[in-house]
């Protein structure tokens, strides 16, 4: 600069529990612009910190399973509120990490804070369409209603560091899930800095913990874990050999499994339609009987 001042660079951390700890290991490793160019050191996760992230999921998820609909989707439009706040320098940790132009960064993250608006908006709707009455030849009711499948490992896209990164975190927590979250391996400075959005946002410490690293070295915990209830395997779009040996992985204890898409990652500012949301709903159908009213049978 000119006045000599030295600039002070960002330490980045992980996001776990609602805290920033970095690594256990104490690893870090150097993240590069489009060309090439040291960023940062991001702190490269362990193992360790894969189960430390499952733990703290699974802490939050009865709180955050357990809240109203209506409340998770204030939850995520303080998020989007708080995005807003702080969109200049999300627009220059995109151009930095998918080489765009300033333009085309602020297109990506104007559309991210949308997603976040949209799925906020889906919260309180989802169960009207996929839960419903079933008729049933008999005196009951029979209801079936959507529930959140539980702690949901999240794979985040390689290429797309932010708009692609909220696509698949917002719809998991959206219907109530928790999420452990694996950024970008090569371009994971914009979902680093997105914890620090969600620790002011409202969100539950918990509900969304994520970490940086090597997508294989962490997503094998992961998938094998006894309690992680659902992985994502987006991030494996690229690589069908790891795919295939997470989804193999996670047949252990039969986790639901989203496989990579063919669509997965060609267009993230197309309409994501409703797919991601019911990906990790189960559905609970409970009978009821009527009950009779009154000397004439007659039941309601």
């Amino acid at each position: 600069m000119s006045d000599g001042r030295r600039r002070v660079f960002k330490t980045y951390k992980l996001y776990v529990g609602g805290k920033f700890p970095r690594s256990e290991s104490g690893r870090v490793y150097e993240v590069t612009d489009s060309k090439g160019r040291w960023l940062a050191n991001a702190p490269q996760s362990s193992r360790k910190d894969a189960r430390d992230a499952v733990v703290a999921a699974r802490k939050a998820f009865g709180g955050w399973s357990g809240a109203t609909a209506y409340n998770r989707g204030q939850v995520l439009h303080r998020v989007a509120e708080m995005l807003e706040g702080r969109r200049e320098q999300f627009v220059r940790e995109v151009a930095d990490a998918e080489g765009l132009s300033k333009s085309q960064a602020t297109a990506v993250v104007e559309a991210a804070i949308d997603r976040w608006v949209w799925y906020a908006g889906w919260t309180d709707k989802i169960g009207q369409v996929v839960g419903g009455a079933n008729p049933v030849a008999g005196p009951f009711f029979n209801l079936s209603t959507p529930e959140p499948t539980g702690v949901v490992a999240v794979l985040a896209p390689q290429e797309s560091s932010l708009l692609g990164l909220v696509s698949v975190i917002a719809p998991v927590i959206a219907t109530g899930n928790t999420a452990v979250v694996i950024a970008s391996a090569d371009a994971p400075l914009p979902a680093l800095t997105l914890g620090e959005v969600l620790a002011t946002s409202d969100l539950p410490g918990g509900v969304v913990n994520i970490l940086s690293g090597r997508t294989a070295e962490l997503a094998a915990p992961l998938a094998s874990h006894q309690d992680v209830n659902a992985i994502d395997l987006t991030g494996a779009a690229g690589d069908p050999a790891l795919a295939k040996e997470l989804e193999i992985a996670a047949a252990d204890n039969l986790k639901r499994v989203r496989r990579p898409q063919a669509g997965d990652g060609a267009d993230w500012s197309a309409d994501p339609g409703t797919h991601r949301l019911t990906a990790f709903l189960e559905t609970k159908t409970v009978w009821h009987p009527t009950g009779a009213l009154g000397a004439s049978g007659s039941s309601y």
